[in-house]
């Protein structure tokens, strides 16, 4: 592996067994990412994106190929490679704080004292914004809030890597851009590498070094892959405007709707 790759996707193929036969999900995926990139995947439904974010993530096994991460193979989910997933997965019986410490404990208890891995946990919702939520549970809090928590989760066990399955899609259009924002002070602060899915084309140019378009599935593979050119920190109200942002936005929608342009089911 190249010095400057950290993770690295070699000729990956997926195929799942199914009640009605095998389906071929994936097929000779390669891509590299460098250390502090911030890679989007994006395409339409049934592309793979989230099947490709999950082989990253160590959540299943390639059926064909090799997944590198900081030079080790990938053979399974390690806190290394954080999760946050479109659903936050917060335990209802307890609070905020104790989301975030569990996740804390696992990866620092018998390294550190209690009052070390109290310190992480509130420096984690600290990041986010959410010192004051502490003490609530997931019911007292609105959906923005929860996958902030879900972010401090992951954050908190300082990955190297940090894994995104279309985090904001359930969320509103300015509860999604607030947190597109936070997220893009989180990953300047913190100088994370990540992978996220989405199906928001402004948010993979908004977000982004590079956008990997997908094929259609099935065997889907890697399409096209963007270098966003756009210098951080990033102003949405100030790109909305911008010649370049808008020339990227274009050039991912004409691969999406022109060259991966899904058929229209015809009438019986």
């Amino acid at each position: 592996m190249s010095a400057q790759k950290f993770i690295e996707v070699s000729h990956a193929d997926m195929t799942f067994n199914t009640r009605k036969g095998s389906f071929h999900a994936l097929a000779d995926v390669n891509l590299a990412v460098e250390k502090g990139e911030f890679i989007t995947l994006i395409g339409h439904s049934g592309c793979g994106k989230s099947t490709l974010l999950n082989l990253i993530a160590g959540l299943t096994s390639a059926t064909e190929g090799v997944l590198l991460c900081g030079g080790r193979e990938i053979s399974g989910p390690s806190p290394e490679r954080a999760v946050v997933f479109q659903n936050h997965s917060l335990l209802p019986w307890l609070t905020c704080y104790e989301n975030v410490y569990l996740a804390v404990e696992r990866v620092f208890s018998g390294k550190e004292s209690r009052a070390q891995l109290k310190e992480r946990t509130m420096a984690a919702l600290a990041m986010v914004g959410l010192t004051a939520a502490a003490s609530k549970r997931p019911n007292e809090i609105s959906g923005g809030m929860k996958q902030r928590v879900g972010i401090a989760r992951a954050l908190s066990m300082e990955p190297k890597v940090l894994l995104m399955d279309e985090p904001f899609g359930a969320l509103d259009a300015l509860t999604r851009a607030h947190l597109q924002d936070e997220l893009l002070r989180i990953v300047a602060a913190t100088e994370s590498t990540v992978v996220m899915v989405t199906h928001d084309v402004d948010e993979a140019v908004l977000l982004s070094d590079r956008i990997v378009m997908m094929t259609n599935g099935p065997a889907a593979t890697i399409g096209e892959i963007l270098q966003v050119r756009l210098p951080r920190p990033r102003d949405r109200v100030a790109l909305a405007q911008d010649a370049l942002y808008i020339e990227y936005r274009t050039s991912v929608l004409e691969f999406l709707y022109h060259r991966q342009a899904r058929p229209v089911a015809k009438a019986a």
